[in-house]
């Protein structure tokens, strides 16, 4: 669910599919052995002290129910610091996730001092949890020991006494003492499986926890495979807010005709990736619909609704795998033509066929053995090749240098052609040439036109348009100055 990762670190979820399912692995198989053979045990023993004298086998077993309070004590004390330690290691996992991932900016402010303190302070808080936990457990076996002597103390200090009375036989008195003895073993071994299976029990806690979060966005009750034809999109009166909090979007309300391409711009923080993530259901409005091709979004199962749309963001993702491997993301049964021509069409088979692995290069974590022009526009090549009816591109070009802008446009230029189409971009210039421009602020649609209206109305849009306009005058002037030759005189 989107919603809830947002809202929950990428270390622990990590955390918890690793380290938990281990321990839950450890704890089932400590339990099926423990129990089949120690527990079938220590119950066949006492059937034969019961047979020897039924009044020295109670005796015998009175501090049971000592052990076993003691045992339970011990288990709660085990299970709260495994829990602890367990946070503690998810804790743990994000730290040295965000200082490998950020260790340029790390670098660049000299803050590794800082980090490695935040990453030994979580390592010594760990280890105290588990050391806490160590202790409880190491307490279970002596603990079951000094009960269980008093019992085989008393006992055998009874059973002589009536041996040497001659109420008792000497060879029942040697048969009860062996399988009292032989008890000893099975009994403590059960006591210290306990505590350590408060481990598997907390990792099971923990895991379940997560199983039984219902995701906020599935499939209706009523929901239909349905094939997105058309591509027509349509906004009633939408809005939405994160969490219950302050509305992100207010009374939306637009159509987007099929083959049509419509721009959102505005200001950060006025609502324009709130929309474009409505579409695919990443998120579900509060209130109002959203509708595709005149039927809600919630009457398309979520694989089917997905289907028939291709998304390309700012900061593309792509995985550790091969270039041909990303491009054929969103199908799986693409030839090797087709991942060339969608490759051609983007500008990206140039670089790729410079490369020494071609469409075989392995591209690295997130991509970033690539600069940022070229994984745009292998994305774009893997939007081309899904070949959906509708696009939804969120700043496709805002963190590229000129050149790679100008590669990286004609491509989404291609992209664009017969498929309905919402656009965010912050570069104005990007997005003049849309059929519609909605401009948005503070969650609410103010000015709708194209660009040449939206300048003749002289509101928002130009304010925009004027601001990006002239800064980008008076850098062009700053270069050509700065060109110009130097006369020494």
């Amino acid at each position: 669910d989107v919603a809830w990762l947002r809202e929950n670190h990428s270390g622990k979820l990590i955390a918890h599919f690793l380290n938990d399912a281990v321990l839950m692995r450890e704890a089932v198989s400590r339990a099926i052995t423990g129990i089949a053979k120690d527990f079938l045990t220590l119950l066949f023993l006492i059937g034969v002290m019961f047979y020897q004298d039924v009044w020295l086998t109670f005796i015998a077993i009175f501090v049971l129910p000592a052990v076993a309070v003691f045992v339970r004590q011990l288990a709660r004390r085990m299970r709260k610091s495994v829990t602890h330690g367990m946070e503690e290691t998810g804790n743990l996992s994000t730290m040295l996730a965000e200082a490998l991932e950020g260790v340029r900016v790390v670098r660049a402010y000299g803050r590794e001092d800082h980090e490695i303190d935040r990453v030994s302070h979580s390592i010594n808080l760990r280890l105290e949890h588990i050391m806490r936990g160590v202790r409880a457990r190491s307490a279970a076996s002596p603990i079951t020991e000094a009960l269980t002597g008093i019992a085989i103390a008393a006992a055998i200090y009874y059973a002589g006494a009536r041996a040497i009375s001659g109420e008792m036989e000497l060879n029942h008195f040697v048969a009860f003492l062996g399988a009292m003895m032989l008890a000893y073993q099975p009994l403590k071994s059960l006591a210290t499986l306990s505590t350590a299976l408060q481990e598997g029990l907390a990792a099971a806690a923990r895991s379940f926890a997560v199983l039984d979060i219902a995701p906020k966005v599935k499939d209706e009750d009523t929901a239909e495979m349905r094939q997105i034809s058309e591509g027509r999109i349509r906004f009633r009166d939408v809005s939405f807010s994160y969490g219950g909090g302050v509305p992100a979007l207010r009374q939306i309300d637009f159509e987007i005709a099929p083959g049509e391409t419509i721009a959102l711009v505005g200001p950060s923080g006025a609502g324009k990736s709130t929309i474009l993530n409505l579409i695919p259901r990443f998120y579900d409005v509060t209130e109002g619909a959203v509708e595709i091709d005149g039927h809600d979004v919630k009457q398309f199962t979520l694989q089917s609704l997905r289907a028939g749309m291709a998304v390309v963001t700012q900061e593309q993702f792509l995985f550790d795998d091969t270039i041909r491997a990303n491009i054929a993301y969103g199908r799986q049964d693409a030839t090797d033509a087709e991942i060339e021509r969608a490759a051609r069409a983007a500008d990206a088979h140039n670089f790729i066929s410079l490369l020494r692995d071609g469409y075989d290069t392995i591209v690295g974590e997130s991509g970033l053995k690539l600069s940022g022009g070229q994984r745009q526009r292998i994305a774009i090549a893997r939007a081309m090749l899904k070949d959906a009816p509708i696009l939804l591109l969120d700043e496709a070009t805002s963190a590229l240098d000129t050149e790679s802008e100008r590669l990286v446009q004609a491509a989404l230029d291609k992209l664009l052609r017969g498929r309905t189409a919402l656009v965010i971009a912050h570069r104005l210039s990007t997005v003049m040439n849309a059929d519609r421009i909605h401009v948005m602020v503070d969650g609410r649609i103010v000015e709708t036109g194209t660009h040449a209206q939206l300048l003749m109305q002289d509101g928002v849009y130009a304010r925009l348009c004027r601001t990006q306009f002239d800064m980008g005058d008076q850098a062009t002037d700053s270069a050509q100055r700065s060109a110009q030759p130097v006369t020494l005189h």
